[in-house]
This record gives structure tokens, C-alpha cells and sequence, in this order.
């Protein structure tokens, strides 16, 4: 009998042992975001800086400019914060916020049960819907995805028009790392529609050179959000209360009207 307690009692000190040695190699649990960044005083604000009018880089001053980063200054500011911001392509931008390379993206991200999976997001700060684009001279008429069967329709790499378009049986989807390669491949032929935000249609038939015309909107309402990693429940209670506020006293409406023309910051009743 004593043997046999020896022999448990020196399982359970290896178990102990074991346990501890397991716990020594797994980091300690981060600190809240908020608490993060204000002992730094900065948010290191993600974004793909090729996507007008969102964030791109203005040609006059060569500085980001857009409406995510207006929106991303308004948040920053709101919680007593510097941005910082990181231009990376759309393909991997996820990808380094998983692996913490930055605080936050703010770059049209749609928010989508399988991205929930992995980040936690603000509430929404945009509302739009998919859209076509086609040449001015293009004389077909699609009304549907559908209807662009055995033709090419050009995507941004990784985004969620991508996974709408390849869900088409008989399109071929070309994807692209940025929206001007896509756009201009579209102008000169080689592919035969593209497709994007609404809002960034919109803005493009108003400032764009290309011979480019506004197609049929063929989705369902998209809802974008600021993303980050899980963990921190105080960054994203101050950041919904930030664009809630921004929200209910206009600011965030001016700031979608300044570049859409439009409210893009509720849903369309």
C-alpha cells in the first residue's frame, strides 16, 4: 500500500513538473490592446494604400489619404492615439495582423463568419454592395454574374470578390494584387469585367481617366469593419463606442459623404 502511494505521489510530482515546464512554453496572455497601445502612444494601422478612394497614395503629396484614413485618424484620435500606418498588399495583409505585425486593419475589410473565426472586428463603419465594371464601348449587357459565363472577370487577390466570382461555374476569375492593374487590364481588353465595391465605382467613373462604365450591382449588402486580433474586449468596447458616437453626431456621414458623395455609413433603410 505504501509503495503504491509513493508511486502516486510521484506521478502526480511528475505530472506537476510537466504541467509547469508546458506553461513555461506558452507565452503569458497579451494585454488588452488598448492598454497596449497607449503605453505606446501609437495604432499601427494596416491598409493596402493602392485602393482609391479608400486609402491610396495621393499623387501631390504622396501621402495615404481616403476614407479609411480618415476614419482610421478619427479612431485614433478619439482614443488618444498617434496611427501609424503600414501600406502591405491585400494578399498577406490578414496574414500579418494573425501574426501581429501591426494593431488593426482598416481597409475595407468585410466582415464574414469565417474571418470571425479568426479576428474579432469593430462594428460596421461601411456599408456597399458588389458591382460590376465594364468598358464604355462594351456593348453586351450583364445584368448577373451568371450572364459572364466563358468570359474573364478581374479581382482583387484574396478579397472577398474573388470568392463571390469563383463560386460562378464557367468564369475564369483573374485575380490581381491591386486595383490599377485590374482597371487597366479591363480598359485594354484583357479581361471582360471587373469587379469591385460600389463605392469604388462610383468614385472611379468620377476621377478616372480609363474608358470605364459603372455594370450591374450583383450582391448582397457588405458590412466592413476594423479588424484585430481576439483578446481584447476593452479595445473593441472603445472602439464601437468611437464610431457610435462618430456615427450619431454626423462625422463619420461627413466623412463618407467628402469621398463617395454619398452615406455610406448605415445601411440603406
Amino acid at each position: 500500500m505504501g509503495q503504491h502511494t509513493n508511486t502516486v505521489a510521484r506521478r502526480a510530482l511528475l505530472g506537476m513538473a510537466l504541467a509547469a515546464s508546458l506553461a513555461a512554453l506558452v507565452p503569458a496572455h497579451a494585454a488588452d490592446l488598448l492598454t497596449d497601445a497607449r503605453a505606446r502612444g501609437t495604432l499601427r494601422v494596416a491598409m493596402e494604400g493602392t485602393y482609391p478612394p479608400f486609402n491610396f497614395k495621393d499623387p501631390k503629396t504622396g501621402q495615404l489619404a481616403g476614407y479609411d484614413v480618415d476614419v482610421a485618424r478619427l479612431v485614433a484620435g478619439k482614443l488618444g492615439l498617434r496611427p501609424e500606418f503600414v501600406t502591405t498588399e491585400w494578399s498577406a495583409i490578414l496574414a500579418g495582423l494573425a501574426a501581429g505585425k501591426y494593431d488593426v486593419i482598416v481597409s475595407q475589410v468585410g466582415i464574414n463568419p469565417k474571418r470571425e473565426q479568426v479576428f474579432d472586428f469593430s462594428r460596421p463603419y461601411t456599408y456597399s454592395s458588389p458591382q460590376l465594371i465594364v468598358r464604355k464601348n462594351d456593348r453586351a449587357s450583364y445584368a448577373s454574374l451568371a450572364d459572364l459565363k466563358g468570359k474573364k472577370v478581374g479581382v482583387g487577390q484574396g478579397s472577398v470578390f474573388e470568392q463571390q466570382a469563383k463560386t460562378v461555374p464557367g468564369i475564369e476569375v483573374k485575380s490581381y494584387p491591386a486595383a490599377p492593374e485590374n482597371l487597366q487590364d479591363l480598359a485594354f481588353g484583357r479581361i471582360d469585367a471587373a469587379l469591385n465595391d460600389s463605392l469604388m465605382v462610383a468614385y472611379l467613373l468620377k476621377n478616372s481617366q480609363l474608358p470605364i462604365k459603372a455594370g450591374a450591382r450583383v450582391g448582397a449588402i457588405e458590412r466592413t469593419g476594423i479588424a484585430f486580433r481576439k483578446g481584447s474586449p476593452q479595445f473593441k468596447a472603445a472602439v464601437d463606442k468611437v464610431l457610435a458616437d462618430a456615427t450619431a453626431d454626423g462625422s463619420l456621414k461627413a466623412l463618407s459623404v467628402k469621398w463617395f458623395g454619398t452615406d455610406a455609413s448605415r445601411a440603406a433603410p
